[in-house]
């Protein structure tokens, strides 16, 4: 019923997450318990879910899952992101409204702070996206620097690697890993 849920209705609550990594684990299928703790990682970032994904993948140098302070205030920020740029709009259109009513004086005190909120509206209405983030779900990934079977090996990895999918290319996702553009086949992530 939750697969269901999640799947065709792609709805889904941070407990319910929990309940079906909890039920998957009973059942002994760690890559799905490790996906929907993964997806749950995205609401929650916490060290106790790195290393509960750690040990059901049994490995404990899985990559991509980090902690700090930056990431939680950008995530703070897109969560966010429709009443910041709301606050920012309302904000300067009341600043538009002090230009007019106070042209006569000639003073352009009131035409800085509209600029800045301007440039922050713009900012905060295209620029404010979560990245697309995936797992890597099948045993071997290969990690490649092209996107061609032909093209230089980069790395094979197990499953529970988090990624972030910069672009898709045909049957490729453009992946960020250790900070190099990378690409790894489709059908071996799971997109969060």
């Amino acid at each position: 019923m939750y697969t269901d849920i999640l799947q065709n209705d792609e709805a889904y609550s941070p407990a319910m997450l929990l309940k079906m990594a909890y039920i998957t684990e009973g059942m002994g299928n760690y890559e799905d318990a490790s996906l929907y703790l993964s997806k749950y990682y995205d609401h929650n970032p916490s060290p106790k879910v790195i290393s509960k994904i750690k040990s059901l993948t049994d490995q404990p140098d899985l990559k991509g899952y980090t902690v700090s302070d930056s990431a939680q205030f950008f995530k703070i920020l897109t969560d966010y992101q429709q009443p910041i740029t709301g606050t920012l709009a309302l904000l300067l259109v009341v600043s538009l409204i002090f230009i007019f009513v106070k042209k006569k004086t000639h003073q352009p005190k009131y035409l800085i702070p509209s600029a800045i909120l301007i440039l922050l509206v713009f900012m905060s209405n295209n620029f404010l996206v979560a990245p697309q983030s995936g797992i890597i779900k099948e045993s071997p990934t290969i990690i490649m620097g092209q996107p061609t079977a032909a093209g230089k090996f980069i790395e094979k990895v197990n499953p529970g690697h988090r990624v972030i999918i910069k672009s898709s290319e045909d049957m490729w996702y453009k992946i960020d890993w250790e900070g190099q553009d990378a690409y790894v086949k489709k059908n071996a992530v799971s997109k969060l």
